[in-house]
């Protein structure tokens, strides 16, 4: 690393060119006209998760008219889409209004340090061997919540003996053929979902979804090109905001109809998954989760392409344990032998918040785990910083879009009274009974808990779980409740 250091001045920089900075990075243009930003990012494309995974199949797990950005609508009738699809709209989308100018890519920040006397970040960047330094007034991290470099490591008994190929889908090989060949994969969520239908349609000899444990698993119908609902008959822009509210309050209602009513929203998943199945796939108990719909997220499929795998004939689904992996293939703990070429262990990924970069306040480490989030985009007793975390019971847009709406504001709030800093405030009365941040009992949830900041049960310290409540507070909440500011003259 050479030592050669440039120093870089901006009002605001944002962290990660995924779909929460490129949006973050549109409400500071639009809110904020007069201000510098930038964007870091360090990989060589926007895009985030859906550039760097590539898993075969991979897709959206909700709804690209609400997962989409409402200033850059998705024009295209399929509410579930392509994680290529996902990546061509968010380039045009920075394109189309200029933020792809404020991008630099191949930046990786490596520290970030607030100084109390400056009033500013100070941010250690690495950019293909150089070090830079950006300072910046305010800092948003639109990092996500995955860790990219490290997937959640799943304890599979003599996994390492096996000797055919191992591969997670977080680091799928573009060169695996799996043609004709036996593969196993490990895992119900989303990914497990996803990746099944993909490899049916793509030649595998044979494929088995082992599960501990079910999932529940709704079809979502794509609407087909050509195809018309009334409100098509609209001008196009009433359409889209039709189509963008219908696919907000649908999903939500359907939430708190699964919270209020589990056993009955239990029963009606089943029964729609149990009309899909060919008849030799009985519902119990592969269909039949141990917990109420929503604990965890329930997994979308698109026109049911993953029920109608199973009418190939290649592909089929276990419900059991391990008890060891031998070297072509897995014993289970019921006697049974699953033969494999490929092993897939989709069992989940690790969660992690601002991209694990290390932050410090005047250079005193800052514990992420022990802190509060202000109105779930803020850390308590740390200044001028933005972490973006979408939601876990919608699109994850939805929660980007009202953090990077109320950080804007906030910002905006400092400059018309002149303040250099806004710093969360907890009580003592209020940090008391902490609750995790997202509300899901999900493997990767639980194992993350001692990683996450806190959520309160009071106030601006709630979890991001309310679209319509965090939408409102976006735009008039009061931004001194539990909020102190400073300034220091210059």
């Amino acid at each position: 690393m050479d030592d050669q250091k440039s120093e870089h001045h901006y009002d605001i920089v944002v962290v990660g060119a995924g779909i929460s900075g490129i949006n973050a990075g549109y409400r500071i243009q639009t809110t904020l006209p007069t201000s510098t930003y930038t964007i870091l990012e360090n990989r060589d494309n926007v895009g985030g998760t859906w550039d760097l995974f590539k898993y075969p199949g991979i897709r959206s797990d909700s709804d690209l008219h609400t997962f989409g950005f409402e200033f850059n609508p998705w024009k295209k009738p399929n509410p579930i889409a392509t994680g290529e699809s996902i990546v061509d709209y968010i380039n045009a989308t920075a394109k189309k209004f200029g933020i792809d100018e404020k991008i630099q890519f191949r930046h990786k920040v490596v520290s970030a340090n607030w100084s109390s006397d400056a009033q500013r970040w100070r941010l250690e960047v690495e950019n293909e061997g150089i070090r830079k330094v950006y300072h910046a007034k305010f800092v948003i991290m639109g990092t996500g919540y995955y860790n990219y470099e490290k997937p959640l490591e799943a304890r599979i008994p003599g996994i390492e003996r096996f000797k055919g190929q191992t591969v997670h889908p977080q680091f799928w090989p573009q060169d695996l053929d799996f043609k004709g060949k036996k593969m196993v994969i490990i895992g119900s969520g989303a990914t497990a979902i996803t990746i099944l239908p993909a490899v049916v349609d793509n030649g595998v000899g044979k494929v088995t979804m082992l599960q501990r444990s079910p999932s529940y698993v709704m079809s979502v119908p794509q609407k087909k090109p050509g195809e018309k609902n009334w409100y098509d008959y609209l001008p196009r822009w009433i359409a889209l905001r039709i189509v963008r509210i219908q696919f907000i309050l649908v999903p939500w209602l359907l939430y708190l109809f699964c919270r209020k009513y589990p056993i009955q929203a239990a029963n009606f998943i089943r029964k729609a998954a149990k009309k899909q199945l060919p008849k030799d796939i009985p519902i119990d108990p592969h269909f039949k989760p141990a917990y109420k719909p929503w604990d965890q997220r329930l997994c979308l499929c698109p026109d049911g392409d993953f029920f109608k795998a199973f009418e190939s004939g290649r592909a089929e689904i276990v419900t059991d344990t391990i008890s060891t992996v031998t070297e072509d293939g897995i014993e289970l703990s019921s006697g049974e032998r699953l033969d494999a070429d490929i092993i897939v262990t989709a069992t989940g990924l690790s969660l992690q918040i601002c991209g694990g970069i290390p932050i410090t306040v005047d250079n005193e480490p800052v514990d992420v785990p022990n802190r509060f989030l202000w109105r779930a985009t803020m850390l308590s007793g740390v200044p001028n910083l933005g972490v973006i975390i979408g939601y876990v019971n919608a699109s994850w847009t939805l929660g980007a879009d009202t953090a990077s709406r109320l950080l804007t504001r906030l910002y905006k709030f400092m400059q018309d009274n002149q303040y250099t800093s806004a710093v969360p405030r907890i009580t003592e009365e209020e940090a008391k009974d902490p609750q995790v941040p997202l509300a899901l009992n999900s493997t990767y949830v639980n194992a993350a808990r001692n990683l996450l900041p806190h959520a309160g049960r009071s106030g601006p310290w709630l979890p991001r779980d309310n679209y319509f409540r965090d939408s409102w507070n976006a735009g008039r909440a009061d931004l001194r409740e539990g909020m102190m500011f400073g300034r220091v003259s210059t």
